[in-house]
């Protein structure tokens, strides 16, 4: 049998290994270089500052509530979309005719575009849109609620949007993971007297509770780094004096415009990814543990 040369493996992940080093490896870097400089979207003279920019994190008061915005809406999303997904899951695994429809139509949010997807709810979500118009034809309110302009109707406003479009994609991944629990567990709980409700907490969940922790990790990262839903929302201007902006929104606010800071939003970025690891580094010693 003929050996194969030593760079044919390289061959083969060489094109994975660029993109990687280009679009993840080298930003990152990136970032840290920049967080350290007061560099400009324009370029021109760009000095070292130091810890500048992070001295100045400890002054900003937009700081300390969009990232109280961004742990809000996380905490908010992570059991929602732990949970509902699953349970959609187990309704539409069933082999029943015509299930097909409904797992299409459950994931059908998941391609349509953010943008779109963001015009659609303001437009529900507004003055005279069909929410304010159905709660007031029932009487249950008098004026139309300020979904759109108050700090807490507008982010929970983005988590029923981010809820919505997300239900199908981890509606996939629990799809996956139930296929691979064996029909045997079930048939053996049934037959030991157990209801659908106690199978569900006795096979269902501890069988899921992997892809449950790799869900859970996913939902942490996207939730902090929310910006589309709230920004379309908002149109930009995340609520009245930006009350309902979130970390991301606000590294954008810094960099974006001629006279952007970029390296005080690269510090800014630096404190996101900080704060990320802090979720994640908490489910996976949680999930450790109960594997001990």
């Amino acid at each position: 049998m003929k050996a194969h040369r030593w760079y044919a493996p390289w061959v083969l992940v060489g094109p994975a290994l660029l993109w990687l080093f280009v679009f993840t490896i080298w930003p990152s870097i990136n970032t840290i270089r920049l967080s350290v400089t007061n560099a400009r979207p324009l370029g021109g003279v760009v000095d070292f500052v130091g810890i500048d920019n992070f001295t100045r994190l400890l002054d900003d008061p937009q700081l300390g509530r969009a990232l109280f915005n961004s742990l809000f809406f996380m905490v908010v999303c992570l059991p929602l979309l732990t949970l509902l997904p699953l349970l959609l899951a187990v309704l539409v695994e069933k082999p029943l005719r015509g299930i097909a429809f409904f797992r299409v139509a459950y994931y059908t949010p998941v391609i349509a575009s953010a943008v779109v997807v963001g015009l659609i709810w303001s437009w529900l979500l507004n003055d005279r849109g069909i929410f304010n118009n159905i709660l007031q034809s029932m009487r249950i309110i008098s004026e139309p609620l300020p979904f759109l302009t108050e700090r807490w109707l507008i982010i929970l406003s983005a988590v029923a949007v981010t809820v919505w479009k997300g239900l199908g994609y981890y509606m996939i991944i629990y799809l996956a993971a139930l296929g691979n629990i064996g029909k045997d567990l079930h048939e053996a709980a049934a037959m030991d007297g157990a209801n659908a409700f106690r199978r569900f907490f006795a096979v269902t969940v501890p069988g899921v509770r992997s892809t449950m922790t790799l869900i859970a990790m996913l939902i942490c990262v996207a939730a902090l780094r929310v910006f589309s839903e709230i920004y379309v929302l908002t149109g930009g201007t995340g609520g009245a004096g930006g009350e309902a902006m979130t970390l991301v929104m606000l590294i954008q606010r810094y960099s974006g415009g001629f006279e952007g800071n970029l390296g005080y939003a690269a510090a800014l970025s630096i404190v996101l990814f900080l704060v990320t690891l802090v979720p994640m580094g908490a489910i996976a010693i949680y999930n450790r543990r109960q594997d001990a």
